[in-house]
């Protein structure tokens, strides 16, 4: 007879194209699929509706057959009547659907979530931090105030997962050091990279690439955080060295038009291609030479260790988490926040190295294996049960 499975509901605000969102969907996907036992979990995702020109995962949340709920109410802006309405639904959801764990995930829904599993006396309530709610870009007084709902939702919960190790260094020195900090990578599903379905070279026709072109890739949100303007400024250093090189940008986002502007500013538009939203990216990173990265503030972003597992060498800034799944010199190099002439000349010294690049790749796709999707629900299911048991 098969034991009775244990219900995990996790609850996050907005199901757009990101890291938090696939981590996730990835964690419900291959826990109902008994990666970690054959019927030991029964898992259903909680989100907001809205999603937004990064895109949205709702339908293939829906295609994976996760159970989800979608929560009118759970909106990402600040709005009092909203959010106390979907508190008081999630409470309700919670008991109603008789959840042993709560394992919230973003700013708002990871507050919310964590009080209303509190309220609704669920017995294990599970945090993971995809990147801190606060960042030293913020205002002090705007920073205080993220850093106070953060208290009140640690104070609620059991456990926190950080996705990089410098996360706790922030969290502790903020005064947020109530719940046990665990790291436990974000996984990504290896077998998807490295091992594109089009030939790298009929991508780069389909793109318009030239065959002998050298190509620069990034796959990012077109947001502040990202800093993407940072890229286009690298993008025109890069080519005024090595005009042969071509460069594509993945992902959308609301300086698409200020993007546009830049590229054409620097006299890039007829050689940078801005793919928009897609999911083929793995059949993308296999069609770069090399990676590159220009966020401001990070988590430790999933576009790494899946750079790292199609081979590429990667140059990024030293943004939080980012710098541990680079080694300078090793499988990348990282460089400073804003500082796209040293972004730059990193680059160009790449891509002049063919050895180097392939070094670098080579070296990168040996420590994939870190960010496994499964090696990452063994870890959580670890936790899950320690909690449960504990």
């Amino acid at each position: 007879m098969m034991p009775t499975p244990i219900r995990v509901l996790h609850p996050i605000t907005r199901l757009i194209i990101g890291g938090a969102q696939e981590n996730t969907m990835l964690t419900a996907d291959l826990m109902n699929k008994g990666v970690v036992g054959d019927g030991r979990y029964q898992v259903s995702i909680l989100s907001g509706p809205q999603t937004g020109p990064e895109g949205s995962l709702i339908e293939e949340v829906r295609q994976r057959n996760i159970p989800l709920t979608i929560l009118p109410e759970l909106v990402r802006e600040v709005s009092p009547a909203n959010d106390l309405k979907a508190l008081l639904k999630m409470v309700r959801v919670m008991r109603n659907g008789r959840y042993q764990i709560v394992h919230t995930h973003s700013s708002k829904a990871g507050v919310l979530g964590r009080i209303a599993a509190k309220i609704a006396r669920v017995p294990v309530i599970v945090h993971t931090v995809h990147g801190w709610s606060f960042h030293e870009q913020m205002s002090p007084r705007k920073l205080r105030f993220y850093v106070a709902l953060e208290k009140i939702g640690d104070w609620c919960g059991h456990a926190a997962i950080l996705v990089a190790e410098k996360d706790r260094e922030k969290g502790l020195a903020q005064g947020i050091r109530t719940a046990d900090y665990v790291v436990i990578r974000s996984g990504i599903e290896l077998d998807r990279f490295g091992h594109p379905q089009i030939p790298p070279a009929e991508m780069r026709r389909q793109l318009g690439i030239p065959a002998d072109a050298l190509v620069v890739g990034s796959v990012t949100r077109l947001s502040p955080q990202k800093a993407p303007l940072d890229l286009v400024n690298a993008f025109v250093r890069i080519a005024s060295k090595m005009p042969n090189t071509w460069f594509i940008i993945v992902g959308d986002g609301a300086l698409r038009p200020e993007v546009e502007s830049a590229l054409q500013m620097g006299g890039l538009t007829a050689q940078t291609i801005l793919t928009g939203l897609r999911r083929d990216v793995p059949e993308l990173m296999a069609a770069f030479d090399l990676f590159v990265l220009s966020s401001l503030w990070e988590g430790l972003p999933r576009v790494l260790p899946q750079a790292m597992a199609s081979g590429l060498p990667i140059v990024c800034t030293a943004a939080d988490g980012s710098a541990e799944a680079i080694e300078e010199g090793v499988n990348g190099f990282l460089v400073g926040k804003g500082e796209t002439a040293v972004l730059a000349d990193r680059v160009v010294q790449l891509l002049a190295d063919g050895e180097l690049r392939r070094r670098m790749g080579e070296n990168g796709r040996a420590r994939a294996p870190e960010f496994g999707a499964e090696k990452m629900v063994r870890e959580i299911d670890a936790l899950y049960q320690s909690l449960l048991h504990g």
